[in-house]
């Protein structure tokens, strides 16, 4: 086969996936296993990869996700845990009497604690756990969905203690290979690494620090008694104030601790200083604002749900502190395990096991440290939750099964996901001479479209985030592939890698079963459409200002890394 022909066929398993998931509309469970076989009958009949090989790399993408599952278990488990014990609840009171101006609501409760949620959980969870907070707060249900899904933009990159990043970057890259170049040059796979983790936070930092004040336009243009876009600018002051109080710190934290901490570094730092800020009404306009009276709204705005702020059964009231007490400890533990070599040392031999080129296989090789990686921190948590919090046995198995649940549905797609990643990766090494499939992809789309390529390089990301409905798996299957267009082109891979995790995390905005899980929530299901033609607005917003930094990072700064 000639060699367009060969980088048709290396993107027939993305566009498979596009195809079946987004035109067809099968579930991912259905179509991802499907994606799976046919990548892996092209690697063995188009790119002659060994049976051998296509297996290994199967195992390989088999312990990647053991790893990102037990992150997902960790995560969803300490909310499920802090939602039985009376935490949450907690928190969600906390925030009721901060102000009654709906803009600033939506500022602290979405963009702040919603942001920290994100650093926290992740996959999804922040607009769960908003939509129906704002909803008990007065607003109507579609508006809180709207917000809502407006908080998967800057802080996902950073998701889940850096999931994202930690596994989707790592893991969708050629870590040996590139490891290997890396040391020719006198640098190193962590430099490079960080690299991609500065950048990534420092272009969010850009973009994200006018979402805030993105929220309050929208709701205000979209939910007003005026339907006024000038309703929300008025707040341009307070929402840039705290769009730079959550963005400054969180540019500091990936740029000096890594990808762990960002989001809930700058979450945390935002509450500390813009909920004061508010109740002191520092920046705030002199007009308060608030929805027409909820016998006006049209029917489309109100869920089939009626939510309030509840306590927990059989429970006297938390404090706001004990209620926030397990977040400080992850954060804690986290720093202290990334920052203290000695125990930084334990958390990554302690149970750590691995398999170094798997059935003899040359760089294919995975290892997983369950202490060290989030989910093990996160467990550490919900163990000291459970006797902090005094909470009974059942409620904590009730916690546990909830969390089994979540498990086991993101797991079976997640089987197929990155295995099939692994082999595309993995495809360099065949007896018919071609190279890898992502790099047969970067041939195809650097001859098509040239030098001004990094300037969509974030919408594609964002793509990879809509079809497979997670910026993690958008960075798997779409880094390698960002990676060598880079190379062809000359330009920096770091930073090309870096849109890439930029353009996912907004792509989260617009991600179908984002909108279906925020909008079950508040029973606004079957009316995910109407959504997602709102939440197109801040996605554009964000894929073209990530375009245009990206241009000007590569042609204008002309910033490098050490594979230039």
């Amino acid at each position: 086969m000639n060699e367009p022909l060969m980088s048709l066929l290396a993107f027939a398993p993305i566009v498979l996936a596009g195809v079946l998931l987004v035109g067809l509309h099968w579930p991912a469970k259905r179509a991802m296993p499907l994606v799976f076989l046919v990548t892996a009958a092209i690697g063995y009949f188009a790119w002659e990869m060994s049976f051998n090989r296509v297996l290994a790399s199967t195992f390989q993408g088999l312990m990647l996700t053991a790893a990102i599952l037990w992150i997902i278990f960790g995560a969803i488990l300490l909310l499920n845990t802090l939602k039985h014990s009376g935490a949450i609840s907690a928190i969600r009171s906390g925030f009721s009497g901060i102000s009654p101006d709906r803009r600033v609501q939506a500022i602290i409760v979405a963009w702040l604690f919603g942001s920290f949620i994100e650093g926290a959980s992740g996959f999804g969870t922040p607009a769960a756990i908003a939509a129906p907070l704002l909803v008990a707060l007065g607003f109507p249900a579609m508006g809180a969905v709207m917000i809502g899904m407006m908080i998967q933009s800057t802080p996902v990159s950073f998701g889940a203690i850096g999931t994202p990043l930690v596994v989707g970057v790592t893991g969708g890259l050629d870590k040996a290979g590139i490891s290997t170049a890396l040391q020719a040059q006198g640098s190193s796979w962590d430099a490079f690494y960080q690299l991609i983790t500065s950048e990534v936070a420092i272009t969010h930092g850009i973009i994200g620090t006018l979402m805030p004040l993105f929220m309050c336009i929208m709701l205000t243009r979209f939910f007003g008694r005026n339907k006024s876009w000038a309703e929300g600018l008025a707040m341009a002051p307070f929402a840039i104030f705290a769009g730079l109080c959550f963005t400054l710190p969180y540019m500091a934290a990936g740029v000096f601790l890594g990808p762990e901490f960002p989001s809930l570094i700058g979450a945390l730092v935002g509450l500390a200083i813009v909920v004061p800020a508010a109740r002191a009404n520092f920046l705030l306009p002199k007009q308060q604002w608030d929805f027409a009276p909820a016998n006006e709204w049209p029917a489309e705005w109100l869920g089939s749900i009626e939510i309030k702020m509840e306590s927990v059964a059989g429970k006297a009231p938390m404090s706001v502190f004990k209620a926030w007490v397990p977040y400080l400890l992850l954060a804690v533990i986290l720093v202290l395990s990334r920052a203290v070599p000695e125990i930084k040392s334990f958390f990554t031999h302690f149970l750590a096991f691995g398999w170094q080129n798997i059935l003899g296989e040359d760089n294919i090789s995975s290892s997983i440290q369950p202490l060290y990686l989030p989910g093990g921190v996160m467990v550490l948590v919900i163990i000291a939750t459970y006797f902090l919090h005094r909470m009974r046995s059942d409620e904590m198995r009730a916690a546990l099964s909830e969390s089994t649940k979540t498990l086991l549905g993101a797991g079976f797609v997640l089987l197929f996901t990155v295995p099939m990643v692994r082999i595309l990766i993995n495809s360099g090494v065949n007896t018919a001479d071609l190279p890898s499939m992502p790099k047969a992809m970067a041939h195809l789309v650097s001859a098509g479209v040239g030098t001004i390529y990094p300037f969509f390089s974030a919408t594609v990301g964002a793509l990879g985030a809509f079809i497979a409905g997670s910026n993690t798996i958008s960075n798997l299957m779409l880094s390698d592939f960002q990676f060598n267009t880079a190379q062809l082109l000359g330009v920096s891979s770091a930073m090309m890698v870096a849109a890439q995790a930029v353009g996912a995390a907004a792509g989260n905005m617009i991600a179908i079963h984002n909108v279906v899980a925020a909008s079950a929530t508040v029973g606004l299901l079957g009316r995910e459409g109407k959504t997602l033609r709102l939440t197109i607005i801040p996605t554009l917003y964000y894929l073209i200002t990530a375009g245009l930094i990206t241009l000007i990072a590569m042609y204008g700064i002309q910033v490098k890394d050490a594979l230039m």
